[in-house]
């Protein structure tokens, strides 16, 4: 089974060779500068017919804090994800780093921007892209960087490493707070709230819970209003993960994620049907037993690959599921499809416009 610091390895090999590759009809990997309220997208008559890739894009939007000048509970004690008690009493230079920038954003939409000191390269949203990278060669975190930095906290998972330098400013005396890395629909509400109570705004935490709930909720019933309804009308999806300059190719499964993903805009999970648990090397077996109408995966992989020929090329497999022969692939950043944040509503909105409605994204 992939481990947390085993994909934190493989994305870090997505870093290095992200310049390479072809695009997927020029969209995957472009900059996303436009996106498509479902609302008043055009919804295809037969979802399963649809033929050619589709980036889902998100919108460059501002940061909403929740409190424009949160009032500060500290010192705070948490005992963190790996059953650590740590103590904070100074949040006046935060780091909040890992691998798909959730932790950065979470922290500005409490309200404490101004007080985020360094970022790692996931967290690109604009109001933190002028910060100094604590992550050297693609996702490695970097000793000297963060030390220069001299932050008084720091919250991170086990998505980056190499974690000798977690344990080396731990021994510095930073208080380090391990958060959850698993990144799904269902902890959402928890590792927004571990992070408001690390930083000693649970308040403002419960004020983000909320937020995220409500357009979350929203936006999977405007989903629902327009997904098919019976399991034989669903389209079959899966989420593959593939890196072509290292030979990486995984079907993300149950537990994953990606599943949870795939039910919230409405589709069928076909891992589920196979016994496909967790993540693990796909299979040319196991491509056939899915299936799939459709195929979700990070733009940064689909241009691994040279996109969808290249995929096509690289995993034959897939010539032969209707997903293959129609090449309905959606693609999204990297930093952005799984990363379950306080933008999911934005990002579940996004990949339905993709599947439902993909002329209103060209």
């Amino acid at each position: 089974m992939l481990t947390s610091r085993r994909i934190a390895a493989l994305l870090l090999t997505a870093a290095i060779v992200s310049g390479c590759g072809g695009t997927s009809g020029g969209h995957a990997g472009d900059d996303d500068t436009a996106a498509v309220d479902l609302a008043a997208a055009k919804i295809l008559e037969d979802p399963k017919a649809y033929e050619g890739e589709t980036h889902a894009s998100l919108a460059s939007t501002a940061i909403r804090p929740v409190s424009d000048s949160p009032a500060q509970q500290l010192p705070v004690t948490v005992t963190d994800a790996q059953g650590t008690r740590v103590t904070i009493t100074d949040t006046s230079r935060i780091l909040a780093l890992d691998i798909y920038g959730t932790l950065a954003q979470t922290v500005f939409e409490l309200g404490l921007g101004d007080q985020v000191v360094g970022r790692d390269l996931s967290t690109q949203f604009p109001e933190a892209k002028d910060l100094p990278l604590v992550t050297s060669s693609g996702h490695d975190l970097s000793a000297e960087s963060i030390l220069e930095l001299d932050p008084t906290v720091i919250l991170t998972d086990t998505s980056l490493g190499p974690w000798d330098t977690i344990l080396q400013m731990r021994d510095s005396g930073i208080p380090v707070v391990v958060m959850d890395s698993r990144r799904s629909l269902d902890n959402i509400d928890s590792l927004t709230t571990g992070v408001a109570e690390a930083l000693g705004v649970p308040a403002e935490g419960k004020k983000l819970v909320e937020r995220v709930e409500a357009e979350t909720d929203e936006t999977r019933a405007e989903i629902a209003k327009i997904a098919p309804t019976t399991v034989q009308d669903k389209l079959r999806m899966v989420f593959l993960y593939v890196r072509g300059q290292a030979g990486v190719y995984y079907m993300f499964g149950e537990g994953s994620g990606a599943d949870g993903l795939i039910e919230a805009v409405g589709g069928y999970d076909v891992t589920r049907e196979i016994g496909w648990n967790g993540m693990k090397p796909v299979n040319d077996e196991a491509i056939i037993a899915a299936q799939p109408d459709l195929i979700v995966m990070m733009s940064d992989g689909l241009r691994s690959v040279g996109g969808v020929d290249g995929l096509l090329d690289r995993l034959p497999a897939i010539a032969n599921t209707p997903a293959g022969q129609r090449r309905r692939i959606v693609d999204m950043k990297d930093s952005q499809v799984l990363s379950f944040g306080p933008r999911t509503a934005e990002v579940l909105n996004s990949l339905a416009v993709a599947i439902y409605a993909p002329e209103s994204m060209k």
